[in-house]
This record gives structure tokens, C-alpha cells and sequence, in this order.
């Protein structure tokens, strides 16, 4: 993980954010210099068959062989320059324009979740597969199969086009988005490090993800930060163990660690800036076999969510000063130790400002909603340290449907309407072909 850079990356987004009030938005880049263009009938079905193939056979992180065979396949018959195995599974091409130009990257991520499908579809999954060493079922419960299937899409369009095509395209296909059970790197983070971008460096990335918070076909966007980082934490409390008739002769880690969840309850309410949220979760309390016997030790186990990187050393330091602390007046021990997970996914203010027109002229103004910050994380963040990125949101609840009441991304019962897979399809095609005149305005 890069600190330095991450938390330099996202003063400069936060400090442009705050500018972009005051820019003329409504100046010559806030009007598509081209009406958007739009995919035919038939490659709109091929994006929802490939959906439908690929959402039947869902594969968990670093298993995806056979999503990569297919996509791999398919870039190869369109002529582009295609690499597999990047990452473990990871499928990287790209295409080079007829005319002179920038290259931009579109990602999409293809893993699925061992979560049960439980959505009465002719194409529902029925797949199983191993994970942290048991066999459990398996589903494409955050959409990762549309993401595919559009960008697959959105290939074949450019790919058909690619003589009138200014500049070029670099295509990433990410595996394990999801994370990997106990493996060191992986997806994002492993994809670059493998040189994703080092033959054909992008001079900006976009991504999609599917929200069912949005109606079909919306579009959500935001500048500055977007997503949260995602990190866990590990706190080791050590007592000395007794008979639970009699405390007095040990010391008990069981109170002590009840202590450092309660305390650390302060960090975010008293000692972090409200203007920046945070969110410190405790989800695991371990410790004791027998109820009448005080263990020798506790583990607590939880996450860390947050939006500036230097807030979330603060609330790590904060945490473990709490832990230790508490522990020490207790006569206990305890040891903190974070994990670092994926940064703050930072969307470019200027790429942003820049690209709200083409995404304007696609869905129309009712329907492109800027979004608040979510504590959900994406490792597209990683992508986004590297060169200025732009994730977005694209609804997929239908439109008489509350999107309060729809099922939320990794529920079993995630259902996408598959008439957002043509502007989804479409967004990519446009951002491609539009970036150049775009951030030359």
C-alpha cells in the first residue's frame, strides 16, 4: 500500500472537490461536443447472454479459468493484443485506435462470492467451490458478472469502430476484487504489480459497479473521495487464567477486552473530526472454553473504514493506545495489530468535471445523481493512485420497484434488471471514444 502517495493523492482530490463549486461548470465542457452513441439490438443481447453464461457459472477469486477462457477468447477473435494470467487469472488487451491519441484503461472485476443464489432465474447458480477449505455454493452476488459481460460489450463496439477511434483502449479484466482467503496481494493490487499497466500505460481508468440503491439505467457519480478504505484489526488480550469462583487469584482478559470495545467507542465520537466519518467495528470477541473457568486470553477481531488515510493512522494509533492502556489498569496485556486493506478510492475532480458531460448526455440530467461517500471499499482504488480514475455507479432495480426495499449487493437475493446492461455498455463505449475532447476542452 502506498500511504505517502494515497494520502497525497487524496488532499489534492479533497482540496480540487472543495474547488469545483466555484468552477464554471456550465462553461463549453458542460455540453457534449456529440450525441452519445448507442449499441444495436443484437449486441445488447450478446451483453445479456454473456451476463446469463457467465452469472450461471460463477467462480470465486483467483479460480475465475473459465470467465478468463471466454473473455480471452472473445478479445482475441476482435483482433486485440490480449495477455492472460496476469494476476493468477487476470486478462488484460489492448486495442489501438486508427487515430493518434491517449490511452485510457476500462477495468472490470470477475469474481463471484460464496454466497448461496437464492432467486427463482432459469440461469440461477447452482455452482459450488472450495473456500478457506470447505466446498460451498457460490453465486455473482455484486454483480461482477455484468461488469464483464458490458465490458465485453463495450470491446466489440470499439473494437468494430476502431478505425475512427482516437487514441487507444486498454481493456482489464481483474480477478479476486473480492479479496483471497489468506493470500498476501491480490487483484488490483497484484494486477499492477505484474505490470497491467506498464506496456500500454493508461493516462486515465474508469470503472463500473452495479448498485441495486439506484433505479435502472442511473448513473452515480462523485468527486474526491468515493469509497472507503477497508481495513481490519486484531487485538490480543492477555489475563492470567483461574477458576471463575475466585477472580481475585488471576486477571480476567474477558473483562479487560469488554473494557477496549466500550472504551474504543470514544475514538470515533471524541477524538476524530466528524467532517471526515469513520467507522470502527468490532466483529469478533473470542476467548473462554468453559463457563466457569477465566481464560488466559481474548481476541477481538474488526474493521476499520475511513475517508482520508492520515484519519485512519490516527484512529489505529488511537486503538491501540486504548488497548494497551486499558489493558496495563486491568493488570492485563494486549497487543493491536493492524491489516492493511484497500485505500481510499479517490474519484480525479478534474476527470470527473471533465467526463460529467458524456455521462449527461446519455441518461439525461434526472438521471445522473450524485451520490454520497460509501463505507463499502473497492480495490479499483489502487488503479486510481496510479493515474486519475473515475468509478461510477449504475443502477440496476427496476423502475417500479423502491430502491430501499431492493435486495443489497452481496445478498442472496442481488437482482440486476438487464435493461441497465446496455448503458452500462454504452458509458464505456462513450468514455472511450469522448475522453479526448473531453480533457482537451
Amino acid at each position: 500500500m502506498k500511504l505517502s502517495a494515497s494520502v497525497s493523492t487524496l488532499a489534492t482530490a479533497i482540496s480540487t472537490a472543495t474547488l469545483l463549486t466555484t468552477l464554471p461548470i456550465a462553461s463549453s465542457i458542460a455540453q457534449a461536443s456529440a450525441p452519445a452513441f448507442t449499441i444495436d439490438d443484437a449486441l445488447e443481447q450478446q451483453v445479456i447472454d454473456w451476463r446469463r453464461d457467465i452469472h450461471q457459472h460463477p467462480e470465486l477469486g483467483n479460480q475465475e479459468t473459465r470467465t478468463a477462457a471466454l473473455i480471452a477468447e472473445h478479445l482475441e477473435s476482435l483482433g486485440l493484443e490480449v495477455r492472460t494470467g496476469v494476476a493468477e487469472t487476470g486478462v488484460v488487451a489492448f486495442l489501438e485506435g486508427g487515430k493518434p491519441g491517449p490511452t485510457i484503461a476500462l477495468r472490470a472485476d470477475m469474481d463471484a462470492l460464496p454466497v448461496e443464489e437464492k432467486n427463482d432465474l432459469p440461469f440461477a447458480s447452482q455452482a459450488t467451490a472450495t473456500y478457506n477449505g470447505k466446498q460451498v455454493p457460490v453465486m455473482h452476488a455484486c454483480g461482477h458478472d455484468t461488469h464483464v459481460a458490458m465490458l465485453l460489450g463495450a470491446a466489440d463496439a470499439l473494437a468494430e469502430m476502431k478505425d475512427q477511434l482516437r487514441g487507444n483502449v486498454l481493456f482489464v479484466f481483474q480477478p479476486a476484487e473480492e479479496g483471497v482467503y489468506e493470500a498476501e496481494s491480490w487483484g488490483a493490487e497484484q494486477m499492477l504489480a505484474e505490470g497491467a499497466f506498464d506496456e500500454h500505460p493508461p493516462e486515465a481508468v474508469f470503472g463500473i459497479h452495479v448498485v441495486s440503491s439506484l433505479h435502472t439505467g442511473q448513473l452515480g457519480y462523485r468527486a474526491g473521495p468515493m469509497l472507503a478504505s477497508s481495513d481490519t484489526f486484531e487485538i490480543d488480550v492477555t489475563g492470567s487464567q483461574t477458576h471463575g469462583a475466585s477472580p481475585w487469584n488471576g486477571v480476567d482478559p474477558i473483562v479487560t477486552a469488554s473494557q477496549i470495545v466500550t472504551n474504543a467507542q470514544s475514538i470515533v465520537s471524541r477524538q476524530v473530526d466528524i467532517r471526515t466519518p469513520s467507522v470502527l467495528t468490532f466483529g469478533i470477541f473470542e476467548g473462554g472454553v468453559r463457563e466457569n473457568i477465566i481464560p488466559e486470553n481474548v481476541t477481538l477481531k474488526g474493521t476499520l473504514r475511513n475517508f482520508d488515510m492520515d484519519i485512519r493512522d490516527q484512529v489505529f494509533a488511537s486503538l491501540d493506545r486504548m488497548a494497551t492502556s486499558t489493558a496495563e489498569a486491568n493488570g492485563a496485556h494486549a497487543e493491536a495489530h493492524l491489516h492493511e486493506g484497500y485505500p481510499v478510492t479517490v474519484n480525479d475532480p478534474e476527470l470527473v468535471n471533465a467526463m460529467l458531460p458524456v455521462a449527461r448526455e446519455l441518461v439525461g440530467e434526472e438521471d445522473l445523481v450524485e451520490v454520497p461517500m460509501t463505507t463499502a471499499a473497492e480495490d479499483f482504488s489502487y488503479y486510481a493512485q496510479e493515474v486519475p480514475g473515475m468509478f461510477i455507479n449504475l443502477g440496476v432495480t427496476p423502475p417500479d420497484e423502491n430502491v430501499a426495499d431492493a435486495a443489497p449487493n452481496h445478498s442472496p437475493h442481488f437482482f440486476v434488471d438487464e435493461a441497465a446492461l446496455k448503458t452500462g455498455t454504452e458509458l464505456f463505449v462513450n468514455m472511450a471514444l469522448r475522453y479526448p475532447d473531453q480533457v482537451d476542452s
